[in-house]
This record gives C-alpha cells, structure tokens and sequence, in this order.
C-alpha cells in the first residue's frame, strides 16, 4: 500500500523529481494519513457515498469473463478471494484461514473460515470453492484466465470448510493465484443467474454488492452489512464505513479533474499528468501513487503474416525505437523504463539480465534489416500500430510513430478501448492476409507466471507460438525450487527477449495515479493497484 502527498514536480525537473518522490512514498508506506486529508478540524463520518471516477468501464462484472483493469477493479469489490496479499505483496490467508501444499506438490489443501456469508444471504463454504475452480476451467465455457488455475485434474469437497486441489503435475504459481482478482470466489446461486451473471446481477462475498450498471456510465456498489475481512490490507475488519460506492466512466482526464474541483467527484484514477504540479499546490487535493503495481507496457506483433513472421521485421522496430526518449518527453519520471518481460518487484525482474538480451536504439541497424527484406526509402514498411485509450499512450505512439518513420517504417495509429483491443488483437492473429498490425499491450500480474499465460500455445491472442518456447514455459511451472525455478524464468524471457516477441518498453501504464478530495479519509492502494475503500469516511 502506498500513499503520496505533494510528491510531483514538472516534467523536465525529472532528476529532482525522483529524490522528491522517493521520501514520501517512503514515509507513506507506513499507512499515515496525510494531515490535510482530514481537512483540518473536519470530522470523518460513517455513511454517505463516494464517487470514484476512470477512464473506462468494466467490459465484465464475471472474473472468468475478462482480463481488463478497469473490470478487475471492480470486481475486486465484489468478490474476496482463497488467500490475500499483504502490503509487502506476501501471500496471507483470507477466506481460507490456512492451507496445505502436499510434499509432492500435487495437492492444495484450503480450510476456510467459518460463518462467511454470500451477499444473498446463502452460506459460503467448500462447495462454492469447488464451484468457482470447475467453473473456471470448464471444457465448455473455460475463463479467460483457465490457464492460471493451473492442471487441475479435481476439486474434492473434504467438509463443508475444507476443499482439496489435486494436480496433474506440480504448479508453483497456484497460490499466488489465489490471492489475485482473477480467482475470486463465486458465490453457486449465481448459477441460477443464467446470463445475467456478470452483466446485471453478481453474488460474492467481497465488502461492496452490485445494486446497478447502467454501461458505459456507472457501477452503484453499496456495502456489504454482513462482510468479514480476514486478509485484506485494512485496518477495518468489518463492513465499509460508506454506504455506497459509485464508479463512474469519464473519458477526459481533465473533466475528471474539473469533477474532482467541484466536488461532485471524490476520487479520480488518472489525473492529466500535466496538471500534476498544480495539484500539489492545492491543499484541496491529495495525490496517491500505486506502487507495486506488477504492470508492463510493451510491444507484440501479429505473426500469422508477414512481415512480422520474420525475426528481422521484428527486430527493425525494436532497434528503430528509443523508449527512453519516447518516456522523457511522455512522461518525465512518472514511469521507468522496463527491459524486462516481468514487471519490476516480480521474480525474474533483472534490469541488467534482459538488457543484455534485449535490443538497443540502433536505427542504422534497423534500416538494414529493413534493406534485406526488401524495405527502403521508396518502398517503406506499412503496417498498423494499435494502442487502447488513456494513460498518455496516444502521445507515446505519435512519438514511436515519428521514431519508426525516421527508419522507413510507415505505422498508421488506432486507438481504441481495451476490450476492443483485445478482441482486435486476437483477430489479427488469425488472419493470414492483410497489412501487418503490432500493438502496445499492457498486462499486470504478480508472478513471471504471466509470461505462460501471454505465450504458451494456445497463447492468450493466438500469438507467437513455438514448441522450444512452449518448453521453456513449461519449466517455469513444474519448478518448485525458488532458484532453479528463477532460472527457468530467465531462460524464457532471454528467448522472448532475443527473438523480439515481447519487446518491454515502460512501467507502471496505466490506472497508477490516484487523486482525491481532502476529506475522503483512509483511501487505500494495496499491493498490484487494487484500491480499497474499506476505510473510507468522509469528511464533513
């Protein structure tokens, strides 16, 4: 969890701007509430609604029907999960109080906690466990996410607490995966929902309950009376103090902003970055920065044509780039460069290991791998470069678009939604005709498990697939062992790195930056960007 307050400088005071940002992120983390949030001599008050506001909306309120932020979040809500993170990021128990891996690896074992009740009044017990795992990797209507559940070959109801995991084969990323958005428990009555689980009606156990989604506006939440917190990083161990909780779609950074200043808004998720510095200055507003936040900005190629089947196309674009640049002028020190196919603070992250591996501006270098394709000034390479809305990317693009140009790259841009983007990303990959796409793609996770989910056959897009890369990824999997499990990763990511699958660019992208009203009192940023309003009050 981290907070930060009066922690931004302008863009081009980048090198003071980073010593100023690290002491307050530093000194919040210990979970103090700025002085200003309380408003002075204003009282916190249980009850009322917050207003929280995004960019985008959900594309799914079922966490086996998306792989979005903007849906995750929400759900984050909704549903609790087997097993949580602490503020460090660590594993910890929450509606499982203990667990169990076999010594062979091929059985988990989760005992719950008693007396947690759904949100319809039904008891929440091993059957819904059972319930939520088949559902999830069901042959018929897998999650989007089945992959990280990992080979399950059953899910055995011991007693009503207690739900046993056998596996085909040892997986070491299933516990992490218990604690993650992805795997939150649902609720069996859900089952009598039919369709409308999801979209107009959802059953968890999580502290906020759907009351409306009017799409494409907003998601009403109001509190869970009954909601019993074992894990998660609050201070609370009850139910919210607010009563309601309202998510809001609001395109413009800076009618968000404006909404923030008026106070029909409380909270806001993307700020114009290039208002930071005045929002600083105003005692009226707080700034809160996600750290930990398990994201990587990148680039990926559609392989089903060419020129993007050819290592050489690919590797023109990563020499023709300079994300550095592209980063200064975006960004200033509001994001790092990444070299990694990790994100930072998750195992295999080595900044210096995969700059090693990866691939340096050389736009010299670029032109002649484009020359031996066939490429040049009066035959320039055309493709489409695809991005979704908000976060800056826009502008990040138009750079790398002047940046591939200067080569003889021609990228026209598209910008769209991120589910939209997902869907169209999928597409290309199964098309074998047509001008070549590749994308600026973002993903988030807590384990270098992301790089299976991303790139093992069938691949999460139907992308880049190789049999030597599918064996790699699988020994990142079957290895328990901390070290040598490190190393499986590392040899994965030096094949992604080398062969220009998986060309890292930036972190954090998107969603990281938080600002609200001084008197909302005990706003939260767990571990992996999941805010939480358990300790919300608000001041009069």
């Amino acid at each position: 969890m981290t907070l930060a307050r009066n922690s931004w400088k302008p863009y081009w005071q980048a090198s003071q701007y980073l010593a100023l940002l690290l002491l307050p992120l530093a000194a919040a983390c210990g979970g103090d509430t700025p002085e200003s949030a309380t408003g002075g001599e204003a009282t916190p008050q249980d009850g009322g609604t917050l207003v929280w506001a995004r960019y985008g909306d959900a594309d799914s309120l079922d966490p086996h029907r998306t792989t979005t932020t903007l849906s995750w979040q929400v759900f984050d809500q909704i549903y609790d999960t087997l097993l949580a993170f602490d503020e460090e990021g660590e594993v910890v128990p929450n509606l499982a109080k203990e667990w169990t891996v076999s010594d062979d690896g091929l059985e988990a074992t989760f005992v719950l906690n008693e007396g947690i009740t759904c949100h319809d009044g039904t008891p929440f017990d091993a059957n819904d466990v059972k319930y939520t795992a088949e559902r999830a990797i069901s042959a018929e209507n897998p999650s989007v996410t089945s992959g990280a559940w990992g080979p399950i070959t059953s899910v055995e109801v011991v007693d009503p607490q207690t739900v046993k995991f056998a596996f085909s084969e040892p997986f070491g990323a299933f516990i992490p995966f218990m604690a993650d958005p992805f795997s939150s428990q649902i609720c069996d009555s859900a089952e009598e929902l039919g369709d409308d689980f999801g979209v107009s009606a959802a059953v968890g156990t999580g502290p906020w309950q759907l009351v409306s989604w009017t799409k494409g506006d907003e998601i009403v939440l109001e509190k869970n009376e009954n909601y019993q917190n074992f894990g998660r990083p609050i201070e609370n161990d009850g139910a919210p103090y607010l009563n309601q909780l309202v998510i809001r779609q609001i395109p413009e950074p800076q009618t968000r902003l404006a909404g923030l200043q008026t106070g029909e808004l409380d909270v806001i998720a993307e700020p114009p970055l290039e208002e930071l510095a005045a929002i600083e200055a105003d005692d009226s507003l707080t700034n809160y920065v996600a750290e930990k936040t398990g994201q990587n900005v990148f680039f990926e190629f559609t392989v089903s044509r060419p020129p993007f089947d050819d290592i050489r196309a690919r590797q023109a674009v990563a020499y023709a780039i300079d994300p550095d640049a592209a980063i200064d002028l975006v960004f200033g020190d509001v994001v790092k460069r990444e070299h990694c196919t990790v994100a930072r603070g998750v195992l295999g992250n080595d900044q210096a290991f995969c700059a090693e591996h990866g691939y340096e501006h050389d736009p010299e270098q670029a032109q002649a791998l484009l020359a031996e394709l066939g490429y040049g000034p009066d035959n320039p390479l055309q493709v489409t470069m695809l991005t979704w809305v908000g976060g800056n990317r826009e502008k990040m693009v138009q750079v790398f678009q002047n940046q591939l140009q200067q080569v003889g790259i021609e990228a026209d841009i598209e910008t769209m939604d991120i589910g939209t983007m997902n869907a169209r990303v999928k597409q290309e990959n199964e098309t074998d005709s047509g001008e070549s796409t590749f994308d600026m793609m973002g993903w988030a996770w807590y384990d270098p498990d992301i790089l299976h989910q991303l790139w093992h056959s069938p691949g999460a897009y139907s992308g880049y697939q190789t049999p030597e890369l599918d064996a790699l990824l699988d020994e990142t999997r079957t290895t328990v062992d901390p070290e040598a499990r490190l190393a499986a990763v590392q040899d994965a990511q030096q094949y992604l790195l080398e062969n220009a699958v998986h060309v890292p660019l930036y972190t954090p992208g998107w969603l990281w930056i938080y600002t609200a009203r001084s008197n909302v009192d005990g706003f939260k940023i767990g571990p992996f960007n999941r805010p939480l309003f358990n300790d919300v009050r608000l001041s009069s």
